[in-house]
């Protein structure tokens, strides 16, 4: 069952439940009150009833025709009888009634008055003692008023009962397409998602409720899901387009080695060549699983220098490039205690490698400067090369798997660097940015987390 319908349900049912209740309550004590006021005023003619028959004999008559009007107004429609000892009818109607008995007569003798109903008539009986005797004074009336009234106002709430039944629905079902409305844009928009567009975002209207923080989380959701969709997805190209080049080399050198027997020493040279690519594959898979996010990361608590880190990486790029001095750190930190940071040192390491290594490459010979800063007691490290530079329209592409600017087509490169170097800065909450002109040079700037 749908929400709105469930809750158009219980709003009826709770309405149904509390007007019945309410109803039942109402209508007996009316019922109840009325039957008081029935019996009250039976009281009152059978007081009359007993003065205008017994007290005549005492009464002046002027008085006693005042009393005899006063009953006659008020024994309309109702039937009187006066009993004696011997339980015979001396005053009123005499014709007998067969609920009037002698052991009713006997009990108002005794407890001086008694009140019943039968089937169509009210009755009420008062023992009354008089100078010629004792004497039992019986009255009763017809209920045809009292159920005219009881019945009326018993169909009365009825027919509320079903005008509010009919409102209440439809006024829960108006207040619940309302409250349904964001959800069913919700699912609208839900359904419009395809695994190409993770990345759409639920448009809400800032009602700040509950929906308002389930399309927040879904959002969240969606997102992350489309994080992962997306590494998965670049994972496959990753491998396709690392893998290409030392798998060609491998079977090229083989389809060669097997035309013709070969020496010893040439199986070794081959083997060994073999043994490179392989190593360059794994090396490759290793860090395209960890671009990937599908390696864990063991080592996120780690503490280390990261001056270390760079002075390494010098070390290991001017061995490579066979570089002369052209590189310069340069040292500015007065806390030393903002060199030891949280992370994975390996990680950053090779991302540190990837953004110096960039530089190295692109500075067309010219100086490079790393500079080590402290800025509001954080460390900041400036990478500024004096090279080929990035356009404008490269710059906002450059972090992009595989995209390499239209100024470097000459220089060897996958373009995954960056793209590695900036999953790496955001796995362990580094701040990244990249600034650059062509023809003038690029600036990388690193600003690490407090520790």
């Amino acid at each position: 069952m749908k929400i709105r319908n469930r809750f158009t349900l219980i709003s009826s049912l709770t309405f149904s439940v509390v007007f019945v209740i309410a109803s039942l309550i109402t209508y007996f004590s009316f019922y109840s009150y009325s039957e008081k006021i029935v019996y009250n005023e039976l009281q009152k003619t059978c007081l009359l009833t007993g003065i205008f028959y017994l007290e005549k004999d005492e009464l002046p008559e002027n008085q006693h025709l005042i009393i005899g009007q006063q009953f006659r107004e008020n024994s309309l429609e109702i039937v009187t009888r006066v009993y004696n000892e011997k339980n015979q009818i001396v005053y009123g109607d005499k014709t007998s009634d067969h609920n009037i008995n002698a052991s009713k007569l006997d009990y108002i003798r005794k407890n001086r008055k008694l009140s019943f109903k039968s089937k169509h008539h009210f009755y009420f009986g008062s023992y009354y003692h008089d100078n010629q005797g004792d004497f039992v004074v019986f009255v009763k009336k017809n209920d045809t008023d009292f159920k005219t009234m009881t019945d009326r106002l018993l169909i009365i709430m009825i027919l509320v009962l079903i005008s509010g039944l009919v409102t209440i629905y439809l006024a829960s079902r108006l207040l619940s397409n309302l409250a349904y409305t964001p959800i069913k844009n919700i699912i609208n928009q839900v359904n419009e998602i395809q695994a190409s567009s993770l990345d759409k975002q639920i448009v809400s209207s800032n009602t700040k409720d509950d929906i308002q923080e389930l399309i927040e989380t879904y959002n969240n959701l969606l997102k992350r899901l489309s994080d992962t969709f997306i590494i998965q997805k670049n994972f496959i190209n990753y491998v396709s387009h690392e893998f290409k080049t030392p798998l060609t080399a491998i079977s090229g050198n083989l389809e060669v080695f097997a035309q013709k027997d070969r020496t010893s020493a040439e199986y070794k040279e081959m083997s060994q060549k073999v043994l490179e690519n392989v190593y360059q594959i794994e090396d490759t898979m290793n860090t395209l699983m960890m671009l990937s996010g599908l390696r864990e990361n063991m080592e996120l608590n780690e503490i280390f220098r990261v001056d270390e880190l760079v002075w390494d990486i010098n070390d290991q790029l001017s061995a490579s490039y066979h570089l002369k001095g052209q590189i310069q750190i340069a040292l500015e930190v007065s806390n030393d205690k903002l060199l030891s940071i949280h992370g994975n040192s390996n990680e950053i390491k090779i991302a540190l490698f990837n953004i110096i290594e960039n530089a190295v490459k692109y500075s067309d010979g010219n100086p490079i400067k790393i500079s080590l800063l402290e800025q509001n007691q954080q460390l900041k490290i400036v990478v500024e090369d004096q090279g080929k530079g990035i356009s404008e329209d490269d710059l906002q592409f450059i972090k992009q798997t595989f995209y390499r600017g239209k100024n470097v087509s000459d220089i060897k490169g996958s373009g995954i660097g960056l793209t590695l170097a900036n999953v790496i800065f955001k796995q362990n909450n580094i701040e990244f940015t990249i600034t650059s002109k062509k023809a003038v040079g690029t600036t990388v700037t690193l600003v690490f987390p407090k520790l």
